[in-house]
């Protein structure tokens, strides 16, 4: 009876052993897998590959490889942009220590105005480096060459509608380039404009509401009148009615 006993208590033993073996192997396995996977996730986000995903380069903007066919960079470029990059604009910008300046292929005079001169105007509506110093620097440039009366008043039926769509842009920037190209053009063609005024009046009279805005409009309105005779005077009167003329 006691031999049978204790023979019991020997197998309850072993068994309560083999239990703990098994416990202990299988929390080693799991301890095993654990830091396994927790050196493939630190070898992965160490790896070169990763770290360039979670910092790029900026090299890899110009790589086509890298380039997200999502953002922002794949974007179809803008219609002055896409002809910029062709050579359509016989200038280029050239970085100075203190300004930039343009270099034009052949001197500015030498240059047909059609179509040139309408996609600068274009240009006009341009929100990145370096189209906006581009558009805006060789459309007063070409404005400036001699013959250069001659060369655009044919273009104004076409020429307007560009400008319009620059004083009608969200963007303050934009609004203010047209605004400049508008009195540049007015300066050259002088009455010859006047015809072509009220495509152009309404917007600036809502700009005039913004306070930031009603020097700079009033200042573009007096050098209209100045360039464009008594006749843009009766037509700035007649889409803005608080203008007051230079000459009262």
């Amino acid at each position: 009876m006691q031999k049978s006993e204790c023979h019991r208590g020997v197998q309850l033993r072993n068994r309560e052993t083999d239990n703990c073996d098994q416990r202990t192997s299988s929390s080693a396995q799991i301890k095993h897998r654990t830091t396994v996977q927790q050196r493939k996730s630190s070898s992965s986000t160490s790896s070169p590959e990763s770290a360039r995903k979670l910092h790029p380069r900026p090299s890899d903007k110009l790589n086509p490889k890298t380039i997200n066919p999502f953002g922002e960079q794949s974007r179809a470029p803008s219609a002055f942009a896409a002809i910029y990059s062709k050579g359509g604009v016989p200038c280029r910008l050239v970085h100075g220590s203190v300004k930039h300046r343009l270099q034009w292929e052949c001197p500015p005079e030498k240059l047909p105005f059609d179509p040139l001169l309408i996609t600068l105007a274009e240009g006009l509506r341009e929100t990145k480096h370096p189209y906006t110093f581009v558009s805006k620097e060789g459309f007063r440039e070409l404005l400036l060459v001699t013959g250069a009366l001659e060369k655009a008043v044919p273009l104004l039926p076409r020429l307007i509608p560009v400008l319009k769509e620059a004083l009608v842009h969200l963007d303050d920037e934009v609004f203010e380039r047209g605004l400049n190209a508008l009195v540049q053009l007015s300066v050259v063609v002088g009455p010859a404009l006047n015809d072509h005024l009220k495509h152009l009046l309404t917007s600036l009279s809502r700009r005039l509401r913004d306070k930031k805005f009603k020097e700079p409009i009033t200042t573009a309105l007096q050098k209209l009148e100045q360039h464009g005779g008594s006749g843009s005077l009766i037509i700035i009167k007649s889409k803005i009615p608080t203008y007051c003329s230079i000459y009262c």
